[in-house]
């Protein structure tokens, strides 16, 4: 996909992520922060259907999706996907800082919400601050994405497997919130669509303003040229052995 292709599909992406976050925003931050009847009904099945085993996987899953274990598959993935060191420390830089700068402006928002939280006997973790948008979804989608534009730079004919499973990680982190109740449901749809809006915002300025040595990929080899490569067609004939008779 050339860049201007990949600018325009971020773009686009990103602008209907942020307008679908601030429709969203609008109904559960409106009256209060009062929980919608979905919000109510979410957090009543997951109360009833909690059990030690359930709890326990929810609670480590929920762990992986803050801290420095997001910012850290972020740094390793980017390190993996260049091609060489300036590319890498460049990715690993990009990467880094679109964690940074997504953290800094969803706390802004979550301040300026101020929603509630679900009632605290029902929580089943600790938790902190505001509710809206939730800051663990948003933080492991956003690595998620990072993580999964990163594979597909790197292997985009192949890893889909490896790209579902980032995401299932991500999705599994948005559901432990509203599992353990400290967040409600619309919190976590709130966390994902940041994160998606945030993610098409910094793709679309990278596929615009960086320059092609960081973002341009080799072209492929075909497996004739690799063939040839290894039997020595193409390479400079040596020249006459003068050390032999005519």
């Amino acid at each position: 996909m050339k860049r201007r292709e990949l600018a325009e599909l971020a773009g686009s992406l990103g602008l209907g992520a942020w307008a679908a976050f601030g429709v969203l925003g609008a109904v559960a931050v409106g009256h209060g922060g009062a929980p919608l009847v979905l919000d109510r009904d979410v957090l009543a099945w997951a109360v009833g259907h909690r059990s030690a085993t359930a709890l326990a996987v929810a609670r480590g899953v929920t762990a992986t999706g803050t801290g420095v274990f997001p910012c850290l598959l972020v740094a390793v993935a980017a390190l993996a996907a260049g091609r060489a060191p300036r590319q890498r420390l460049a990715m690993a830089a990009f990467g880094l800082a679109a964690m940074g700068g997504g953290q800094a402006s969803r706390y802004a928002v979550m301040r300026l919400a101020h929603r509630p939280r679900p009632p605290y006997p029902d929580w089943a973790t600790h938790a902190s601050g505001w509710a809206f948008p939730s800051g663990h979804t948003a933080t492991s989608a956003l690595a998620a994405g990072l993580l999964i534009a990163a594979v597909s730079w790197r292997a985009p004919r192949g890893a889909t497997g490896l790209r579902l499973l980032i995401g299932c990680w991500a999705v599994s982190v948005g559901l432990s919130r509203a599992y353990l109740g400290v967040h409600w449901c619309t919190d976590v749809a709130g966390g994902w669509l940041f994160a998606a809006g945030w993610l098409g915002a910094c793709l679309w300025g990278a596929a615009r303003w960086l320059p092609d040595v960081f973002v341009a990929q080799p072209p492929p080899r075909t497996g004739a040229e690799e063939s040839r490569s290894r039997a020595g067609v193409g390479r400079p004939a040596r020249g006459p052995d003068r050390g032999k008779g005519a």
